[in-house]
């Protein structure tokens, strides 16, 4: 097939958007012989999805709709597909792409704008009898009155923007005395991600589920639904594990479900792929609520591809092109279970702050039956914090749930990334989770496992060290053939080898490897003062891979070495070892109490709290910092005073950089503030 030959005929298409969607998109549309054309930014030239595509074009940015336009007159594109995030919900953007000639793979811009706005759009479904969540809000609404409405309500309330999705500025308050700073913060992050602080207030629903209803509908008023998605393990309000179909509802509260989303999708006039997401009560799942409807392709489409047998990138094209809808209702039949897992550059052990670095190795599960990958990672990739911190998804298909979840669990403990921290390890943790497995799921589910789930276990870590250690031993072996025993890395001395000692750093804490002997010919090796091991390693080629063979059980491990620090992964875990500057006499010592504040994440500061010679109390908010649209508050770890102060707002910081200074305060500013 060359393109698509209906009422507007389509053989080429401009993808407004990067990472692993474009490249996803790319992929389909080379199904349909249709001509991909790719975007990207400066840092993105080498990026994979500008190497799949068919051709590309430079922009300056993915969110510049002025240039996107342009990009696709320039390159005669018959239509413009917008993936998800950036422009892909925005209503004018869409206008833009119709009015310059162009096909827009979307709904109409006015479908857009009526589900775009959360307070239009419950006004909109409650009219078509789809039941919502109570509520409040309006444009205009100044934050003491979305305070009044909070409590009137009733705590625990989430306070989330109008406009736009993904977690992003929403807040759960559960102290009226949280109320007016959480509405600051979510009305600056909205601001920010969205460009409109308008809020709106809704109760909170106790033991709260996530389940959504793939909807597609065509210019005749053909609409239909592909079942429903389970999104519930969330963090931050972002999903981070999806399924399909639900382990939670029944068949009757299905079929009431999926009757609501048709009626949502009709309400609106909409046509093409939509998601209409609905709060569930985990004490009552027949109980269900209209949360918000997604104008475009979800990211966990895949799970429903996987069921179905559809593709949902080609019918979003041919609905785009005039044709009918390939299917009627009675013809989609879901098959099986399949679960995907999204692979996030992100670090479990900060609470799933946003990580970034090189990517240096790359292993990704391939070849595996049932077993699917969406991805964009390639060696070399630079990840920042410009945009969205997800890499990569990896989706399982079985017959049964529990086969699903095996599947994904292997699949994931085959991927294999360095450089850069990302949140594979924690899923492989996640989804052996007893809840997980027995579908007893809910969107606080995450945070209340976070403290045993975050990393490894110390015995898996303490096998990272040994591991770490026999890269640094090999990589100090002499290139050509050894005489002299001093050039070997044994500490050799007079009469037989002697011990060194490798001093690194694993999240912020000193780990220290004792070495006896030689790796390559067999060692002796204790982590920490633990018991001794015999350990031999030997490289196996090139990529940094290694066979450690520890008391004689032999694994494979994949290493690599980025400035200073050690790079170790193995099934499906990670761990950045960095050099320890106290054990090279630095003059290093450790923090006492006070001491600096560091960022946790590299960002931009969008606020400060707090000035020099101000008192603080421990848990206090200092700083806001901001990462890929989502913003963090750093609180004083003691009381104190700010006794230097390091950072402006608008200023970028990066990992674990130093803010402020916090001092004791005086005994005579202590009295003082007492009186």
């Amino acid at each position: 097939m060359n393109g698509l030959r209906g009422a507007a005929p389509i053989s080429s298409v401009l993808i407004a958007n990067r990472g692993e969607i474009a490249v996803r998109i790319c992929r389909t549309l080379a199904q349909l012989g249709i001509h991909s054309i790719a975007v990207h930014s400066l840092g993105d030239a080498d990026a994979l999805h500008v190497r799949v595509a068919d051709e590309c074009l430079a922009v300056d940015s993915y969110l510049d709709a002025d240039a996107l336009v342009a990009a696709a007159l320039r390159a005669g594109a018959d239509a413009v597909h917008p993936g998800y995030g950036f422009l892909s919900e925005d209503p004018r953007f869409a206008r833009a792409v119709v009015d310059a000639g162009v096909i827009w793979i979307g709904p109409p811009p006015e479908a857009i704008e009526a589900m775009g706005d959360k307070i239009r759009a419950r006004k909109t479904v409650a009219a078509a009898g789809v039941p919502v969540v109570a509520g409040a809000g309006r444009p205009g609404l100044r934050d003491d009155e979305l305070v009044a409405a909070a409590l009137d309500l009733g705590l625990p309330v989430l306070i989330k923007p109008a406009a736009g999705g993904g977690g992003k500025g929403m807040r759960r308050v559960d102290r009226a005395e949280d109320l007016a700073p959480s509405i600051e913060a979510a009305r600056r992050e909205a601001r920010s991600a969205f460009g409109d602080g308008t809020l709106l207030v809704e109760r909170f629903i106790p033991r709260p589920r996530h389940v959504e209803v793939q909807v597609f509908a065509d210019a005749s008023g053909n609409v239909v639904h592909l079942g429903e998605r389970e999104c519930s393990l969330q963090r931050r309000h972002q999903k981070i594990v999806e399924e399909s179909p639900s382990p939670l509802i029944d068949d009757a509260t299905r079929t009431a479900m999926t009757t609501s989303a048709l009626e949502v999708a009709r309400a609106c006039g909409y046509v093409g792929a939509g998601t209409v997401e609905f709060i569930v009560s985990g004490d009552r799942p027949d109980e269900y609520f209209f949360m918000e409807m997604n104008t475009r392709l979800q990211v966990e489409h895949p799970v429903t591809e996987a069921v179905t047998g559809i593709d949902l990138v080609e019918w979003q094209v041919r609905v785009a092109a005039g044709e009918p809808l390939p299917a009627a209702q009675r013809d989609i039949v879901a098959r099986g279970h399949a679960v995907e897992a999204r692979v996030y550059a992100e670090d479990p052990v900060r609470g799933f702050l946003p990580a970034s670095g090189t990517v240096v190795v790359v292993g990704e599960p391939a070849g595996r039956r049932g077993v699917r990958v969406d991805s964009s990672l390639v060696a070399g990739l630079e990840v920042g914090t410009h945009y969205d911190p997800m890499l990569a998804k990896v989706i399982a298909w079985a017959e049964t749930r529990a086969a699903a979840l095996s599947r994904l669990r292997a699949a994931l403990a085959e991927t294999v990334i360095l450089g850069v921290t990302t949140n594979v390890g924690y899923l492989t943790r996640l989804l052996a989770l007893d809840d997980v497995v027995a579908g007893r799921l809910d969107t606080e589910l995450v945070d209340r496992t976070l403290g045993e789930l975050a990393s490894p276990g110390a015995l898996q870590t303490s096998g990272a060290a040994a591991v770490a250690a026999c890269r640094v031993a090999l990589d100090l072996e002499p290139a050509s053939a050894v005489v002299d025993p001093w050039d070997v890395p044994d500490a050799w001395r007079v009469g037989g080898p002697g011990e060194w000692t490798l001093q690194l750093r694993l999240d912020g804490r000193p780990v220290g490897v004792v070495i006896r002997g030689r790796v390559l010919d067999g060692a002796t090796l204790r982590v920490d003062g633990g018991p001794p091991a015999s350990v031999r390693a030997r490289a196996l080629g090139d990529g940094g891979a290694l066979e450690v063979t520890v008391d004689g059980v032999a694994t494979r491990w994949r290493t690599a070495r980025l400035g200073g620090d050690v790079w170790v992964g193995h099934a499906g875990c990670a761990w950045r070892f960095a050099p320890d500057p106290t054990a090279r006499g630095d003059g290093a010592v450790p923090a006492p109490s006070t001491g600096p504040v560091t960022s946790p994440m590299p960002g931009v500061v969008v606020a400060l709290h707090v000035a020099r010679g101000d008192i603080v109390r421990a848990g206090q908010p200092l700083v806001a910092v901001e990462a890929m649209k989502m913003e963090h508050a750093v609180v004083a770890p003691v009381d104190g005073v700010v006794s230097e102060l390091w950072v402006r707002r608008g200023q970028t910081v990066a990992l674990d950089e130093p803010l402020m200074q916090l001092a004791e305060p005086s005994p005579s500013v202590s009295e003082t503030e007492e009186r």
